[in-house]
């Protein structure tokens, strides 16, 4: 076997099971759990921030007024509340969505017999 055999990773003879070739690439390409959770902590951190700023630059005090109730709050404080209310009216209707399609797929499953169906 040559030196540039050897560092191709080219194997001289039948391949002896004790040694198995494997690109260093193919080892590292695949994502992990740990890499998704690290990812996904470091944009939550980035989103606390920005959220931090717009709180800080957005103090003007601001009268709301709903359903008769009037009062006073910080114009970032009202904003935050109005997107999360937004966020749980969204999620909500995902639910129902959500529920509403499991039911029509057991419906459908028990009709054909498929998986889940009873005996």
């Amino acid at each position: 076997m040559s030196f540039q055999d050897d560092a191709a990773g080219i194997p001289a003879g039948p391949a002896s099971p004790d040694r198995v070739m494997t690109p260093p690439a193919a080892e590292s390409s695949r994502p992990t759990r740990t890499a998704a959770v690290w990812v996904a902590v470091a944009v939550g951190l980035v989103v606390l921030v920005l959220l931090i700023v717009f709180f800080v630059q957005n103090q003007d005090e601001i009268t709301v007024r709903f359903l008769g109730l009037e009062g006073t709050l910080a114009l970032g404080t009202t904003l935050f509340i109005a997107a999360v209310g937004g966020g749980v009216l969204v999620a909500l209707a995902g639910g129902a969505r959500i529920l509403q399609l499991r039911l029509t797929n057991r419906r459908r499953q028990k009709a054909v017999g498929g998986p889940g169906a009873a005996p």
